[in-house]
């Protein structure tokens, strides 16, 4: 079962993706299909047929989005976070070799937007990472073999306004541990609390 974690960065580009195919594509091969299928036998209209398929492919995409995004849970940063490696993190490695490289732990939905330095969770590279600090040793196990990294450095990507987003996950957690009924609010990711009950609040206070 693939994870359903989730940074916001890539949270937001799928919902882009979603925005634009219905909004924009749907309508437009819509418009298409319409013209070319009354112009008379469609069995033998190459562009009724062809944007007919196309319709087909982006209905499909809509509905996969539309599903992945109600199940995706989105990880933010947290100070607890700073100084370790979990998801979300860019993290800075090297061999003894020399080879340098920087990368991102993401979620599996989002290594497909062909970013060189993402990595999904679910990756040896990102299980052999977390939970490790600057200085760790890293021993990686690939299907090439063990390869042993060192961590240089990590940071996270922080909401413009972090202060704010820390002193509300705070005030939301106390809150979500007094209604134990609450417990779709409350979810676990790496080793963090991810509140996403609060999310709408979260978005108007820091915007």
């Amino acid at each position: 079962m693939k994870s359903n974690l989730i940074t916001r960065t890539g949270h937001d580009l799928l919902v882009a993706e979603l925005k634009k195919l219905w909004h924009d594509e749907r309508p437009e091969i819509t418009k298409k299909v319409n013209w070319a299928a009354s112009l008379g036998d469609r069995s033998e209209n190459a562009d009724y047929l062809y944007n007919k398929q196309l319709l087909r492919k982006i209905d499909r995409r809509v509905r996969d989005l539309g599903k992945r995004l109600e199940e995706l849970k989105i990880v933010d940063f947290v100070p607890e976070q700073e100084g370790k490696v979990y998801f979300g993190a860019w993290v800075e490695i090297e061999n003894d070799d020399g080879e340098q490289k920087i990368l991102r732990i993401v979620g599996v939905d989002e290594i497909y937007d062909h970013h060189p330095q993402h990595i999904s969770i679910e990756s040896p590279m990102a299980r052999a990472l977390l939970s490790k600090q600057v200085d760790d040793e890293v021993e990686v196990h690939t299907p090439l073999g063990k390869k042993i990294w060192y961590i240089n450095s990590i940071r996270y990507e922080k909401p413009e306004n972090a202060e704010l987003w820390n002193q509300f996950i705070r005030e939301a957690w106390k809150q979500a541990k007094k209604d134990a009924k609450k417990q779709n609010a409350i979810l676990f990711a790496s080793d963090l609390l991810v509140l996403r009950e609060f999310g709408n609040e979260v978005d108007k206070a820091i915007t």
